[in-house]
């Protein structure tokens, strides 16, 4: 039987339009699949310069302590990372697939070369090795975001979260980081009297360091974020990870108000038999009983792990700290 021709016409017509219809629908698609590939990298800025990563990166190495707690709180995964370096408050320090690269004294640098990475997090400690990483893993992007001097160190934590942020897509995560920073700096300045005269030390190996105002390890920066008042300072001090050489009559002349603590020993303390605690340490000295800090309990300890922890985390503890003491 013979079809008609207007039921052929139309019919082919219904099928032009279908494919009219498809190529249009591709032609749509097309630029959702750009935005996509787009989407794929992302462009940070780090203290190298600037550098095009794709995301989520394949293979991440982690050797910045500062990043560690932030990286294990976002559960980023690691190929390999500096696991003799994380306080054991760090959850990679808890995989034993992890591949540990070691301490920065002497790190296994091969073993970065095994897991072939296209990302590494290096900074801090491992900032001096940058070039040999970057000679044995050429395709590799090394970002540090370690604080850069002549920063104002607040904002510099807050430059690495956000970054990292940026690569991780953890973008909402960062900006909390940094509001819960901010909120905990606007606290301890707000319960402040600059007419107290503040000392920050650290204690090690039994003795007391002094931590010099600006340039001192950890605490230092503390004075520039809060507009703290010295009780003393010291020429020619330096950023030393045992403090500046200091008597406990200079700091008893000094008289400080407040005496602010980073424990270096303290995340040691399990290996360490002979470990003294740096509350001993100050609390129980005859020579410091007298100074007003010690006399009306005005000292503010660091958090355990710090020496190991210094992200924006440990300092946003630490403020808080600082600002529950400062309000009482």
């Amino acid at each position: 039987m013979s079809v008609p021709r207007t039921l052929i016409t139309a019919s082919l017509g219904a099928v032009g339009l279908l494919v009219l219809a498809g190529c249009a629908s591709g032609a749509a698609a097309e630029p959702e699949d750009e935005a996509g590939a787009a989407a794929a990298t992302v462009t940070i800025e780090d203290n190298s310069g600037t550098h095009e990563i794709a995301t989520p990166p394949a293979s991440v190495v982690a050797l910045d302590n500062r990043t560690f707690q932030t990286l294990s709180d976002w559960d980023v995964e690691l190929s390999a990372a500096a696991v003799a370096l994380m306080p054991d408050s760090v959850s990679y320090t808890k995989d034993p697939e992890l591949v540990d690269v070691g301490l920065h004294s002497e790190p296994d640098l091969e073993s970065i070369v095994a897991v072939e990475p296209d990302l590494i997090i290096s900074g801090q400690r491992f900032t001096q090795h940058n070039t040999a990483i970057a000679e044995l893993v050429p395709d590799a992007t090394i970002i540090d975001l370690e604080p850069r001097e002549g920063e104002p160190f607040d904002d510099e934590l807050k430059r690495q979260v956000t970054v990292l942020g940026e690569i991780f897509g953890k973008q909402e995560e960062a900006k909390a980081l940094v509001e819960e920073f901010d909120a905990a700096v606007e606290r301890a300045k707000d319960a402040y009297d600059d007419a107290d005269k503040v000392m920050a030390v650290n204690t090690s190996g039994g003795e007391i360091g002094y931590i010099a105002p600006t340039v001192g390890r950890s605490l230092g920066p503390i004075y520039d974020i809060l507009g703290l008042t010295p009780a003393l300072e010291v020429a020619d001090a330096t950023d030393d990870h045992q403090g500046d050489d200091i008597s406990v009559e200079a700091i008893a002349a000094s008289n400080p108000d407040w005496i602010l603590v980073l424990d270096r020993d303290a995340v040691f303390a399990d290996e360490t038999p002979d470990y003294v605690q740096a509350a001993e340490i100050l609390e129980r000295s005859e020579a410091l009983a007298g100074v007003t800090a010690v006399a009306e309990g005005n000292i503010v300890y660091m958090p355990t792990d710090t020496y190991l922890n210094e992200g924006i985390q440990t300092y946003t503890a630490f403020l808080n700290d600082l600002a529950d003491a400062l309000e009482k």
